[in-house]
Protein backbone atom coordinates (compact mmCIF):
# COMPACT_ATOMS: atom_id res chain seq x y z
CA UNK A 1 0.00 0.00 0.00
CA UNK A 2 0.91 3.30 -1.13
CA UNK A 3 2.61 5.82 1.76
CA UNK A 4 0.51 8.85 -0.08
CA UNK A 5 -2.71 8.19 2.19
CA UNK A 6 -3.64 9.90 5.75
CA UNK A 7 -2.22 8.18 8.41
CA UNK A 8 -2.91 9.06 11.91
CA UNK A 9 0.51 11.02 12.66
CA UNK A 10 2.80 9.86 15.49
CA UNK A 11 2.87 11.89 18.48
CA UNK A 12 4.48 15.12 17.96
CA UNK A 13 5.13 14.27 14.52
CA UNK A 14 1.96 16.58 13.35
CA UNK A 15 3.16 19.47 15.96
CA UNK A 16 6.94 19.62 14.29
CA UNK A 17 6.51 19.51 10.74
CA UNK A 18 3.41 22.50 11.25
CA UNK A 19 6.18 25.20 11.99
CA UNK A 20 8.43 23.99 9.23
CA UNK A 21 5.45 23.58 6.78
CA UNK A 22 4.38 26.87 7.30
CA UNK A 23 7.91 28.95 6.09
CA UNK A 24 9.46 25.56 4.12
CA UNK A 25 6.79 24.36 2.27
CA UNK A 26 5.40 26.80 -0.16
CA UNK A 27 1.90 26.22 -2.25
CA UNK A 28 2.24 26.32 -6.03
CA UNK A 29 0.36 29.47 -6.76
CA UNK A 30 1.31 29.04 -10.23
CA UNK A 31 -1.69 29.80 -12.60
CA UNK A 32 -1.47 27.01 -14.31
CA UNK A 33 -2.36 27.94 -18.91
CA UNK A 34 -5.76 26.96 -20.03
CA UNK A 35 -5.35 23.27 -21.00
CA UNK A 36 -8.26 23.74 -23.93
CA UNK A 37 -5.53 26.55 -25.59
CA UNK A 38 -4.52 24.36 -29.16
CA UNK A 39 -1.40 24.33 -30.27
CA UNK A 40 2.33 24.27 -28.35
CA UNK A 41 4.11 26.76 -27.02
CA UNK A 42 6.46 27.55 -24.44
CA UNK A 43 6.60 29.77 -21.39
CA UNK A 44 7.26 33.14 -23.09
CA UNK A 45 4.15 32.19 -25.53
CA UNK A 46 6.50 31.16 -28.78
CA UNK A 47 5.56 28.30 -31.12
CA UNK A 48 9.69 27.63 -31.42
CA UNK A 49 12.10 26.87 -28.89
CA UNK A 50 14.92 29.05 -28.60
CA UNK A 51 17.04 27.20 -30.92
CA UNK A 52 16.22 24.88 -34.00
CA UNK A 53 15.88 21.23 -32.65
CA UNK A 54 14.76 19.65 -35.79
CA UNK A 55 12.37 17.78 -34.34
CA UNK A 56 8.71 18.54 -33.54
CA UNK A 57 8.86 16.66 -30.25
CA UNK A 58 7.74 18.57 -26.91
CA UNK A 59 9.84 19.35 -24.15
CA UNK A 60 12.73 17.19 -23.26
CA UNK A 61 11.48 14.61 -25.51
CA UNK A 62 13.11 17.27 -28.76
CA UNK A 63 16.19 18.15 -26.08
CA UNK A 64 17.14 14.12 -25.92
CA UNK A 65 16.68 13.89 -30.04
CA UNK A 66 18.99 17.02 -30.25
CA UNK A 67 21.23 15.54 -27.95
CA UNK A 68 21.16 11.65 -27.66
CA UNK A 69 24.29 11.36 -26.08
CA UNK A 70 22.99 13.40 -23.08
CA UNK A 71 19.97 11.87 -22.90
CA UNK A 72 20.85 8.50 -22.36
CA UNK A 73 22.19 9.25 -18.68
CA UNK A 74 20.02 11.88 -18.11
CA UNK A 75 17.67 9.47 -18.96
CA UNK A 76 19.60 6.50 -16.75
CA UNK A 77 19.93 8.70 -13.54
CA UNK A 78 15.43 9.40 -13.91
CA UNK A 79 15.46 5.49 -14.31
CA UNK A 80 16.70 4.87 -10.87
CA UNK A 81 15.23 7.56 -8.86
CA UNK A 82 11.78 7.26 -10.29
CA UNK A 83 11.51 3.27 -11.95
CA UNK A 84 13.46 1.16 -10.27
CA UNK A 85 12.43 -0.87 -7.31
CA UNK A 86 12.25 1.39 -4.28
CA UNK A 87 10.74 1.32 -0.96
CA UNK A 88 9.17 4.87 -1.77
CA UNK A 89 6.30 3.64 -4.36
CA UNK A 90 6.31 5.03 -8.22
CA UNK A 91 3.59 7.31 -7.81
CA UNK A 92 5.40 8.72 -4.32
CA UNK A 93 8.31 9.97 -6.35
CA UNK A 94 6.67 10.82 -9.28
CA UNK A 95 4.89 13.23 -6.87
CA UNK A 96 8.37 14.52 -5.70
CA UNK A 97 9.00 14.74 -9.17
CA UNK A 98 5.78 16.85 -9.72
CA UNK A 99 5.77 19.38 -7.11
CA UNK A 100 9.06 20.19 -7.70
CA UNK A 101 8.46 20.72 -11.53
CA UNK A 102 5.22 22.97 -10.38
CA UNK A 103 7.41 25.33 -7.46
CA UNK A 104 9.23 26.06 -10.45
CA UNK A 105 6.50 26.66 -12.94
CA UNK A 106 7.80 23.68 -15.77
CA UNK A 107 4.84 22.91 -17.51
CA UNK A 108 6.06 20.01 -19.55
CA UNK A 109 7.65 18.62 -16.66
CA UNK A 110 4.71 19.04 -14.61
CA UNK A 111 2.48 17.88 -16.48
CA UNK A 112 4.63 14.84 -17.76
CA UNK A 113 4.80 14.07 -14.16
CA UNK A 114 1.80 14.60 -12.90
CA UNK A 115 0.25 12.48 -15.10
CA UNK A 116 2.21 9.35 -14.39
CA UNK A 117 1.64 9.49 -10.45
CA UNK A 118 -1.79 10.07 -10.79
CA UNK A 119 -1.51 6.72 -12.99
CA UNK A 120 0.14 5.50 -10.12
CA UNK A 121 -1.36 6.33 -7.02
CA UNK A 122 -4.89 4.89 -5.62
CA UNK A 123 -6.46 8.77 -5.57
CA UNK A 124 -5.23 9.84 -9.10
CA UNK A 125 -4.88 13.19 -9.77
CA UNK A 126 -6.91 14.16 -7.40
CA UNK A 127 -4.03 13.76 -4.92
CA UNK A 128 -1.53 15.53 -7.08
CA UNK A 129 -3.65 18.51 -6.99
CA UNK A 130 -4.19 18.65 -3.29
CA UNK A 131 -0.42 18.38 -3.07
CA UNK A 132 0.16 21.10 -5.68
CA UNK A 133 -2.37 23.74 -4.22
CA UNK A 134 -1.71 23.12 -0.40
CA UNK A 135 0.41 20.64 0.49
CA UNK A 136 -0.06 21.53 4.53
CA UNK A 137 -3.69 20.33 3.88
CA UNK A 138 -2.87 17.26 1.22
CA UNK A 139 -4.40 14.02 2.45
CA UNK A 140 -1.21 12.37 2.77
CA UNK A 141 0.89 10.59 5.31
CA UNK A 142 3.37 12.58 7.51
CA UNK A 143 5.98 10.80 6.18
CA UNK A 144 5.63 11.59 2.56
CA UNK A 145 4.30 15.28 3.78
CA UNK A 146 7.86 15.56 5.44
CA UNK A 147 9.90 14.86 2.19
CA UNK A 148 8.15 17.16 0.17
CA UNK A 149 8.85 19.69 2.63
CA UNK A 150 12.18 18.36 1.88
CA UNK A 151 11.93 18.87 -2.14
CA UNK A 152 10.49 22.33 -1.84
CA UNK A 153 13.18 23.35 0.63
CA UNK A 154 15.69 21.59 -1.96
CA UNK A 155 14.49 23.55 -5.15
CA UNK A 156 15.14 26.84 -2.75
CA UNK A 157 18.41 25.89 -2.23
CA UNK A 158 20.34 22.94 -0.67
CA UNK A 159 21.25 24.58 1.92
CA UNK A 160 17.68 25.43 2.83
CA UNK A 161 17.56 22.03 4.34
CA UNK A 162 17.39 21.66 7.56
CA UNK A 163 18.85 19.78 10.54
CA UNK A 164 15.19 19.77 11.47
CA UNK A 165 13.85 18.98 8.49
CA UNK A 166 15.62 16.44 8.15
CA UNK A 167 15.08 14.95 11.86
CA UNK A 168 10.96 15.56 11.35
CA UNK A 169 11.13 13.45 8.41
CA UNK A 170 12.85 10.63 10.20
CA UNK A 171 10.14 11.17 13.19
CA UNK A 172 7.47 10.17 10.33
CA UNK A 173 9.28 6.99 9.82
CA UNK A 174 11.78 8.01 6.31
CA UNK A 175 14.61 6.47 6.03
CA UNK A 176 17.69 7.71 5.10
CA UNK A 177 17.87 6.13 1.56
CA UNK A 178 13.98 7.66 1.56
CA UNK A 179 15.69 10.79 2.04
CA UNK A 180 18.89 10.84 -0.06
CA UNK A 181 16.24 10.26 -2.66
CA UNK A 182 13.97 12.75 -2.02
CA UNK A 183 16.88 15.19 -2.29
CA UNK A 184 18.20 13.73 -5.29
CA UNK A 185 14.86 13.87 -7.07
CA UNK A 186 14.51 17.35 -6.01
CA UNK A 187 17.51 18.50 -7.30
CA UNK A 188 17.59 15.95 -10.34
CA UNK A 189 14.32 17.94 -11.34
CA UNK A 190 16.03 21.78 -10.83
CA UNK A 191 17.88 20.63 -13.76
CA UNK A 192 15.65 19.03 -15.75
CA UNK A 193 13.10 21.99 -15.43
CA UNK A 194 15.65 24.71 -16.22
CA UNK A 195 16.78 22.72 -18.93
CA UNK A 196 13.68 22.24 -20.89
CA UNK A 197 13.08 26.11 -20.31
CA UNK A 198 16.13 27.32 -20.26
CA UNK A 199 16.06 26.15 -24.13
CA UNK A 200 12.52 27.52 -24.04
CA UNK A 201 11.19 24.16 -25.47
CA UNK A 202 6.99 23.88 -26.63
CA UNK A 203 4.78 21.58 -24.91
CA UNK A 204 1.08 21.30 -25.29
CA UNK A 205 -1.58 21.53 -22.29
CA UNK A 206 -3.72 18.94 -23.53
CA UNK A 207 -4.07 16.19 -20.32
CA UNK A 208 -5.00 13.44 -22.84
CA UNK A 209 -1.21 13.99 -24.51
CA UNK A 210 0.55 13.24 -21.27
CA UNK A 211 -2.29 10.31 -20.26
CA UNK A 212 -1.01 8.02 -22.88
CA UNK A 213 2.78 7.91 -22.19
CA UNK A 214 1.87 7.95 -18.67
CA UNK A 215 0.24 4.46 -18.90
CA UNK A 216 3.44 2.79 -20.44
CA UNK A 217 5.38 0.65 -17.39
CA UNK A 218 8.50 -0.31 -19.03
CA UNK A 219 11.01 2.59 -17.93
CA UNK A 220 12.58 5.84 -19.11
CA UNK A 221 15.57 3.89 -21.06
CA UNK A 222 13.05 1.90 -22.89
CA UNK A 223 10.96 4.67 -23.75
CA UNK A 224 14.02 6.67 -24.67
CA UNK A 225 15.38 4.03 -26.93
CA UNK A 226 11.57 3.65 -28.83
CA UNK A 227 12.00 7.26 -29.64
CA UNK A 228 15.12 7.68 -30.81
CA UNK A 229 14.62 4.17 -32.94
CA UNK A 230 11.74 6.39 -34.65
CA UNK A 231 14.13 9.04 -36.13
Amino acid sequence: MTNAVAYPARPNVAEKLSDILSSRAPSCDVEWADRTRPGQFNHEGDSTPHIALNSDEPGIRGLFKYRPDAAFPLNGLVEVLLFRENSLSRGERELIATYVSALNECRFCFFTHAAIAAAHLPEGMTLVEQVRADLDAAPVSEKMRALLVIAAAVQQGGKKVSRADVDAARAAGATDMEIHDTVLIAAAFCMYNRYVDGLGTIATDDPAHYAVRAQRSDGYLAVLTDALSQG
